[in-house]
């Protein structure tokens, strides 16, 4: 199991500023070796719970929250990332777990017994939580992201565009899913993570960039999108 305690802050961009502010930090950081030139594929299959308590909590704004969601960066991929944040004040803890592609694929149905057959205290707990407040697939997102990295209090930058989302299909290895955008096409969402504080060099290049803070997360997004809100 992997655990992630960090600060966050999330901004919304027009892609052309996140071009200019992208080809900055290029210089100055260390690019993510899977960017590519239009980043790398990012799909989450997120779970809530049948009256929606991770929706309502995040848009009530409740100190203590969670996300439940499975991630691949490939329809291809023979494993996938069980994943729970959770908001602690000013920070966010993930934890995340490693899963083969079989077990993700039933509990992308709802069956979450595969998880019993893991060792790790993290799995039970998922499988616990999940059962008890009986969770259950509710939409799929997928984006192309670009990330940038400096070692120094684990900063990570990315740049999220083409953002869609489906409530019709829960498949998350499917190769053909029918998505509809979540943002425009000119946009993008800017997140920058670290530990303890952000480096000035940095937070001066962000200063510089055109973008507004925003405080929903991309499951937020795409769920209003598909009420069509």
């Amino acid at each position: 199991m992997e655990q992630v305690l960090r600060q966050e802050k999330k901004y919304l961009m027009h892609e052309v500023a996140m071009s200019k502010l992208s080809a900055r930090l290029n210089k100055i950081m260390i690019a993510d070796p899977f960017n590519g030139p239009r980043g790398y594929a990012v799909r989450s299959l997120y779970f809530d719970t049948v009256n929606e308590k991770d929706y309502t909590d995040k848009i009530d704004g409740l100190e203590l929250r969670r996300k439940i969601r499975l991630r691949v960066y490939s329809p291809g991929a023979n494993f996938a990332k069980l994943e729970i944040k959770q908001k602690q004040g000013a920070y966010q803890k993930k934890r995340s777990l490693k899963i083969g592609r079989e077990d993700a694929e039933k509990l992308a149905k709802g069956d979450y017994s595969p998880l019993l057959t893991y060792s790790e205290p993290f799995a039970a707990e998922c499988y616990g939580l999940m059962n008890m407040l009986c969770y259950r697939p509710k939409t799929i997102v997928e984006y192309r992201r670009s990330a940038y990295i400096a070692k120094e209090n684990r900063i990570r930058i990315t740049f999220d565009h083409n953002i869609t989302s489906t409530e019709t299909c829960f498949d998350l290895f499917s190769e053909k899913l029918n998505q509809y955008p979540v943002l425009d096409s000119f946009n993008a969402i800017l997140e920058v993570k670290y530990n303890g504080f952000l480096l000035s060099y940095i937070k001066e290049l962000l200063d510089e960039a055109d973008r507004s803070e925003i405080s929903v997360s991309k499951y937020i997004l795409a769920r209003e999108a598909g009420l069509g809100y």
